[in-house]
């Protein structure tokens, strides 16, 4: 999946509703991963002002996962050390709010999503 691909119309409906909702705990809506390394990231809402910043869980594979800001264009020229690009987990199907994947994300070291 190249360049900004990685979010269908639909997705980038959800993720702008989720941040101007007043609800402050939305689900997670995509899941990107590093298929060569032990990066994950679970999007929850994208900037309103800034399509390319997207908010959510990220995990870069250290044992820290935590909630915070990334590029959208970062994201997409992205390689792991056997040079694959992020790819989009066309399976995820988030059943609980962003705060509950972060605190069993913290527990266990890693997204388990």
């Amino acid at each position: 999946m190249a360049g900004r691909e990685f979010l269908t119309v639909e997705d980038r409906v959800r993720l702008l509703v989720n941040a101007i909702s007043d609800a402050r705990d939305p689900p997670a809506v995509v899941k990107l991963f590093t298929p060569d390394a032990n990066a994950t990231w679970l999007i929850s809402e994208v900037d309103p002002d800034d399509p390319d910043r997207l908010f959510g869980l990220c995990d870069l594979g250290q044992g820290h996962p935590e909630l915070g800001y990334v590029s959208l264009a970062e994201l997409s020229a992205l390689k792991g050390p056997l040079g694959l690009p992020v790819e989009r987990d066309l399976h995820f199907a988030s059943d609980k709010p962003i705060s509950a994947h972060a605190a069993e994300a913290r527990a266990k070291g890693r997204i388990v999503a």
